[in-house]
């Protein structure tokens, strides 16, 4: 048996208190990012019997609290895995919520011991990890997906089966924004480096910390509205906007040879920066699929880094044009 999973049942409740709140606010902020997690093996919601419903997800403690807190009133087995801390849809793509896991949990736990029926039901996002026709040769056990948010799961176990609606991904405004204050934690000494330039070269320090900013919580605001597939083309083309207003302002009403090359170099230099912000979108949004976030990776970081070579050559030969008196 494996010395990763508890043997004993762990009893749990449904309603949240504030230690489980203030592990929320620290993993939606960043801080300890792959420490939130609960160990991993069966727990009892409420007081299960033999024929209760088991329900499966990942060790990452917004997933677990999730799905207990989904589930006021109801007695339930929760069988935890071990995903490292990880939550149900990122692991099942790095492979931690696999059919491996689920096999080792339900041996580890004895699980076939505790219940008298073999269902398990498990996240829709899970799917990409799991083989239910492998658990169902390894274990007995039968795989059901349920819905894809934990606060559609009473009714899908009232009626037994999961809408239209259940299946659906959705990712509306809230999803969307509640992953900018993570990003920003990540890039918090890049941010505090543009406002200690912004004391040296105002304009320049703050027009680079205002697009970050602006990259950081527009991107995702916009992110169903910006043309294109591709989360870096979108973040490139939210980028040349956001440097339109500061390049107007150095070129209106007129420019000369050296404010011209400083823009371009400023296109240059911050569209592909806004594009890279926005491919990090990539592991938080259901448009984005494993094949599809390689593809773009060996697609746009080639043309990200020749725009910011470029656009840093071109700073360069502005600079020393400017010094040596030939612009």
């Amino acid at each position: 048996m494996s010395s990763d999973y508890a043997s004993d049942l762990l009893p749990t409740v449904a309603r949240l208190g504030k230690e489980e709140r203030r592990d929320h606010a620290k993993a939606r902020l960043g801080f300890d990012r792959m420490g939130h997690r609960v160990r991993p093996g069966l727990y009892t919601l409420g007081s299960p019997n033999r024929e209760s419903k088991v329900l499966v997800t990942a060790n990452y403690t917004l997933s677990f609290d999730a799905l207990r807190s989904a589930l006021v009133g109801r007695d339930a087995f929760l069988l935890v895995l071990d995903t490292q801390g990880i939550n149900v849809w990122c692991a099942a793509g790095k492979g931690t919520f696999g059919t491996d896991e689920l096999l080792k949990a339900i041996e580890a736990t004895l699980l076939a011991e505790r219940v008298e029926h073999r269902d398990l039901i498990l996240p829709q996002l899970s799917a990409p990890g799991v083989s239910a026709k492998a658990v169902k040769e390894g274990s007995g056990f039968t795989v059901k997906y349920g819905p894809v948010r934990a606060e559609d799961l009473p009714e899908y176990l009232d009626i037994g089966e999961c809408t239209e609606d259940m299946r659906r991904a959705r990712f509306d405004l809230r999803d969307r924004m509640v992953l900018a204050p993570v990003e920003m934690r990540n890039y918090r000494w890049g941010l505090i480096l543009m406002l200690l330039a912004a004391v040296l070269i105002p304009f320049y320090g703050l027009m680079a910390m205002i697009l970050t900013l602006g990259g950081l919580f527009l991107f995702p605001v916009l992110l169903p509205y910006l043309p294109g597939k591709a989360l870096s083309f979108k973040g490139m083309v939210l980028g040349a906007l956001l440097v339109t207003p500061f390049a107007l302002f150095q070129t209106f009403p007129t420019a000369d040879l050296v404010t011209v090359i400083a823009v371009v170099a400023e296109y240059l230099l911050l569209v592909p920066w806004i594009g890279y912000l926005a491919l990090n979108f990539t592991g938080s949004t259901p448009f984005a699929s494993r094949t599809g976030v390689k593809k773009e990776i060996f697609t746009y970081i080639p043309i990200m880094a020749i725009m910011s070579v470029s656009g840093a050559f071109l700073s360069a030969f502005g600079a020393l044009g400017v010094v040596g008196g030939w612009l």
